[in-house]
This record gives C-alpha cells, structure tokens and sequence, in this order.
C-alpha cells in the first residue's frame, strides 16, 4: 500500500495513535499513520518518491505485509538493487545453511576446541560434518563461518549465544531475510531516481547512490530505541550552514537548567546560548537574568533556548533539511568520537553525518556551501532536491549471501510474532 503523510495545515500537528505490537510495546516513538505496516513498510511525504513496486498494485496484488511471499520481484518489474542482492542472498543461505539438518543441540557448557562428547557430535551433525565427537579444527571452522554469517563474535566457540542462534533453525533466519526484501521493496529502482541518499538505521549507515549505484557511504548515529528514527521518505531540499542550536525543553530542563542554577548566568554566556520567546524567526531576545531558573527546572516555567554557530554547537557546521511532519533532519556533529567507538544508536531520533563535507559535496554536485558570518546561520538551496530514503536493514547482502544485524529497534520481532506463520509459508512455497 502507498503510505504517504496525510496533509496537515500549516502551523498544525499530526495527530494520530501510536501502533504497538501485540505485547504493548511502542514500536516507534512518534505518530504514525495508523495504516501503515510499522517496520516494514515507509512514510512518503511527497507521491513522487513511491517506487513503482510499491505503486504499481499490478505486479504486487496480493503482496500485502500480512501474505509476503518470496517471489522474485525483480523479474518482473524494476526494484532497488539491494532487493535483487537480499533475494539472491536468500537463495545462498538456503543453499548454505538451510539444507542442512535441523536438529537441536541441547544447551550446556561452552563447546570449544578439546571439547567431546554427545553434544559435539550433534553439533557436528547440525553444521553438516561428518561423524565423530571431537571439537577439531573442522569444527572450530564451520562454527566461526556460521557466526560470521549471524551477526555473532566469530571466534569459532560454541557459547550460548551460538547454540541459541542454530536452535533457531534456519527458517527463523529466512524470515528476517523475507522481511528485509520488503523494507528494501520500498527503496527506489535506478531509473526511478537518478541521485539519493538511503538512511539505515538498521546498520547506522548512509549511502550515496546516482545513476543506480552506491558512490560513497559513511557511518551515521540514528535514534536510540526509545527513540528511533523513523523509516520515512522526503526530500532535501536545503542546508543550514553555521546552524543554530534549538535546545529541546526536556534539556533545558534536566540538564541546562541545573547546571545554570549551580553556575549562575556565566554558564549561557561561556557557551553562547541565547534565551527566546520562542524558536520562530521573529523571536525575541529574554535577558537571561529576568528568568527564575530553579523555576523551569522545577517544570513551573519554559523557556526556549539556542546555541550559537560554533563547531561545539550540537549541530555542527552544517544541517541538511527535508521537511517533514517528524521533526528529522541530518546534521553534523562536534563529538566525533561516538563514531569511532561505534556508539551510533545513541541520538533522539535525527541522524548524525560522520563527514558532513562529503555529504554536502554529494548533494551540491562537488561543492560545499559556505556562510556570510560564522555566527549567523544561513540557508542555502540544493540545485536540485535530492531524496532520502530513511529505511531499517537487520540483514545486509555481501558478496558471499547476507549477514544478520542486531534488531536494535525490535522491529523484527515484532513482525515475527505477528506473520510468522505466513512467512514460514513463503519460505517453504505453500
């Protein structure tokens, strides 16, 4: 079904419920259309950035989220390259690991190199060796190929974690991949879009794609559980070069505001905060000394604060906006550390750039907008708008199959419990 964002009047909000899954648990942390498929299927805000194979119910009747099946899309219509490489993995795993037998290997103590015994040989059974009840190095091999493959530490030891993951069965794992090719359904086909960017928040990764292939990509930080970021389409449109800083009330209040108490006033000035009436661009200027600070950290007062341009401000040097009802945009950011320690699920549900330059470079065909003053933020129009495609991939195609991601959101559960049935039927063609 085509999921598009509802028209709203200006200056109005978007009210609608929160879908929650079967145990009550809120998959996303913000408004959504109650139609949609929440982890599978993506908010368009403009119509002109549905694929054909979402739009085009002649090839896709009957290829509803609660009656997937595995048929080979691509045969028939135009689809993202990365859904001809999820179906192709799929194909691969079958061959690799779905053939093999399903047995149960009893949990225990960790099986390692030395180890023997019953569970061993039903190990060696299940990963498809021959006979014998030795941990050799055979084994050792086989066990680091299958972790490699699952998303788990491949150091070719048998924890729990790794007995967990074979007593699964390899069907639990061909549903994740099914589940994947329909998120990846909804990105766009070569000819349909000549230049855009894809948002995964399922591997906290951009890519740049033109011409229909990926060009460059970066790591990204996206939404943290509580606050996910949202599988949406838009348009960028422009950036904001030397951006401000538009504080969020609950930080102001759970963390400025104390530390303004405490310090005094010299903490907004050291750091080139400014106090507003409000965040619209006729806002005025509130002399930070007429405000009762222990009063808005004690909820009985709002005030909205901004951080001036600076490369400490929590922006960065540049924000790259696509309107849209969610509030989300992509922006640089000053702590780059985050990236290199890979804590990338960390933000409040916008996303995170690792080198806004080459983004920038990407989006303005090889060059980098600049500002009039550093400490005036200024908004500069893409030539063209350039799409971005906010999706959730917990299984990635690789030149030997696929690889399993964590479920970070519990999106993937969630669809499990509620069409597992109906996904095992399309694993196995019923």
């Amino acid at each position: 079904m085509v999921q598009q964002a509802p028209q709203v009047p200006s200056g109005q909000p978007w009210q609608s419920p929160i879908a929650q899954s079967n145990k009550g648990t809120a998959l996303e942390p913000i408004d959504l259309p109650p139609a949609i498929e929440q982890g599978v299927d993506m908010i368009y805000i403009d119509e002109a950035l549905v694929p054909r194979a979402v739009h085009d119910r002649g090839f896709l009747a009957g290829m509803t989220s609660a009656a997937w099946s595995t048929a080979p899309v691509d045969l028939f219509t135009s689809v993202n390259p990365i859904y001809t490489d999820l179906r192709r993995g799929l194909v691969k795993y079958e061959q690799d690991w779905g053939s093999l037998p399903q047995i149960a290997v009893p949990e225990g103590p960790t099986l390692k190199a030395g180890s023997t015994g019953e569970r061993v040989a039903m190990l060696r059974t299940r990963l498809g060796l021959g006979e014998g009840n030795s941990y050799d190095s055979a084994l050792a091999a086989r066990v680091k190929a299958f972790q490699a493959v699952h998303g788990l530490t491949d150091d070719g030891i048998a924890g729990a974690g790794t007995i967990g993951a074979l007593n699964r069965g390899s069907d639990y794992y061909e549903k994740l991949i099914i589940i994947n090719m329909e998120r990846a359904k909804r990105l766009p086909a070569p000819e349909e879009q000549r230049k855009y960017v894809i948002v995964d928040s399922g591997d906290a990764r951009l890519s740049m794609w033109e011409n229909g292939r990926k060009v460059d990509e970066m790591k990204i930080i996206v939404g943290k559980a509580e606050t996910a970021t949202p599988m949406m389409a838009a348009y960028i449109r422009y950036a904001s070069v030397n951006p401000y800083w538009n504080v969020p009330p609950e930080l102001v209040r759970n963390l400025i505001g104390p530390r303004i108490v405490k310090q005094g006033i010299s903490y907004l000035t050291d750091r080139e905060y400014q106090v507003m009436t409000d965040y619209s661009e006729d806002a005025k200027l509130i002399d930070p000394e007429t405000v009762d600070w222990q009063a808005v950290v004690d909820g009985r007062e709002e005030v909205r604060l901004r951080r001036l341009p600076s490369p400490a401000n929590s922006m960065g040097m540049m924000k790259f906006m696509l309107p849209n009802y969610f509030g989300i945009y992509l922006h640089d950011s000053p702590e780059k550390e985050h990236f290199t320690k890979n804590e990338l699920w960390i933000s409040n549900g916008c996303v995170r750039v690792e080198d806004y330059k080459r983004l920038a470079k990407f989006l303005f065909d090889g060059s980098v907008p600049r500002g009039d003053d550093p400490k005036v933020e200024k908004e500069v129009d893409l030539p063209q708008p350039v799409p971005v495609y906010m999706t959730y991939l917990t299984v990635q195609p690789t030149a030997d199959g696929v690889q399993f991601l964590e479920d970070h959101y519990g999106r993937d559960a969630h669809l499990l419990d509620r069409y597992g049935e109906q996904l095992l039927a399309a694993v196995h063609g019923q």
